[in-house]
């Protein structure tokens, strides 16, 4: 008759090769250290062979350790979000939304009284994953998208709009007969350097002609969010994507300066698994970013 493991040990297994300690393992199982020895002693009696290299107060996977935790922690993992999929009922009109900082910040939070407006019995919470993930994996249940669709294959993903640059600046740094050379040449420049802003600049600056001037000292940022920041602090010029200062554009708070640029490889995309589409919470959220980037 095959012997099954306690998913006890199992998972004591887990926590203990992805943590190295018991210790800490018995700290994230809300469980006792001796519960913790007692299944990895178990579960190496049941398989006839130690997993563990024992290295003082820490331990390691061995190479057999190490062959065994890439076959089980993969199908416990599954146990857990099958779980929590199980917890949350699957008429919640609660909505995990992902998107990066900026956005959030630059974007949906201006919006959130409207989208309320128009959703009361929606609850939307949001989160800041940059990069590609798991929607299922880190629970998220739509993503907007700023970067390419073809990182997005698996999913669900509609174009909400292009991605423009432009350049702007607080309204007492210009005038309107003004040329933009001319205060590119007046006044020091605001940029954003992380991997996915470097090259705004130089996009814009090769479609308007002009040559890419020197960053300032002081003004260089990780993020759009503290860029724009920066510009509304009248520090500098910056160019950035519209959609994170639209509004500050409509209300005088920020000048557009030249024409906007189309960016040659990014668009704002919607994000879900196919499935999802089903779901009412998830048509009426599609349906409102239609709306607001003039789909429908």
């Amino acid at each position: 008759m095959r012997r099954f493991p306690p998913l006890k040990a199992l998972y004591s297994f887990v926590a203990v090769a992805e943590t190295g300690s018991m210790t800490q393992a018995a700290a994230a199982l809300n469980i006792s250290h001796s519960a913790v020895s007692q299944a990895i002693k178990s579960l190496e009696t049941l398989v006839d062979q130690p997993l563990f290299h024992r290295i003082g107060r820490r331990v390691e996977l061995n190479a057999a350790g190490q062959r065994y935790y890439k076959a089980v922690a993969p199908p416990l993992e599954q146990i857990v979000h099958a779980t929590e999929a199980l917890r949350t009922p699957s008429d919640s009109k609660r909505i995990t939304l992902n998107m990066i900082n900026s956005l959030a910040m630059q974007w949906w939070i201006p919006k959130v009284p409207e989208f309320q407006a128009y959703a009361p019995q929606i609850d939307v919470r949001t989160s800041n994953l940059v990069g590609q993930f798991s929607l299922e994996e880190e629970g998220v249940d739509v993503a907007l998208i700023h970067g390419i669709p073809s990182e997005w294959q698996n999913y669900y993903c509609e174009k909400l709009a292009d991605d423009e640059l432009v350049l702007v600046c607080h309204p007492n740094l210009c005038q309107e007969t003004q040329a933009v050379s001319t205060l590119l040449q007046q006044y020091p420049v605001i940029a954003a350097t992380n991997a996915h802003r470097a090259n705004d600049w130089a996009q814009w600056c090769k479609q308007h002609k002009v040559p890419v001037p020197t960053f300032s000292d002081h003004l260089t940022f990780a993020s759009s969010a503290q860029a724009v920041q920066a510009t509304y602090r009248q520090l500098g010029l910056l160019v950035t994507h519209r959609l994170f200062v639209k509004d500050d554009i409509q209300q005088g708070i920020l000048t557009l300066l030249g024409h906007p640029v189309l960016h040659p490889t990014q668009g704002f995309y919607f994000v879900c698994a196919h499935e999802r589409l089903t779901e009412e919470k998830i048509l009426s959220l599609r349906h409102w970013m239609r709306v607001e980037f003039g789909n429908e």
